[in-house]
């Protein structure tokens, strides 16, 4: 005679979830860090390239206008990391999680398998 089947157990909010290895949890501190090289980085190619260079009129713009060129530099850097950036911040927070001898997370937030 053949017994019945059994059901499986159904996961249930009782069950905790199943953590991730220490190895391939996302940091966000070394997130951050990689996003704020990025935002210095573009903002000092931006100023380098005379993006936000204060305007040359008849009266000036004052001493404190470099100073808020400047500012605009850095607000726009960050603003362009915040709404994805030129990819750099990836970059940079894979090799820093590989210093740390953690595994580099792909951009989607998947871990890269390495061959």
């Amino acid at each position: 005679m053949t017994q019945p089947l059994t059901p499986l157990p159904v996961a249930s909010a009782a069950m905790p979830p199943r953590s991730q290895p220490e190895a391939t949890r996302p940091d966000p501190a070394i997130r951050r860090s990689a996003e704020a090289l990025e935002a210095s980085f573009l903002a000092e190619m931006f100023k380098s390239a005379g993006l936000f260079r204060p305007t040359e009129a008849l009266d000036g713009g004052g001493e404190g206008e470099q100073h808020f060129a400047s500012f605009l530099a850095d607000e726009q850097a960050r603003a362009i990391v915040a709404r994805g950036g030129i990819g750099l911040a990836d970059a940079i927070e894979s090799s820093l999680r590989l210093r740390a001898g953690l595994t580099p997370q792909a951009p989607s937030g998947t871990t890269e398998t390495r061959a």
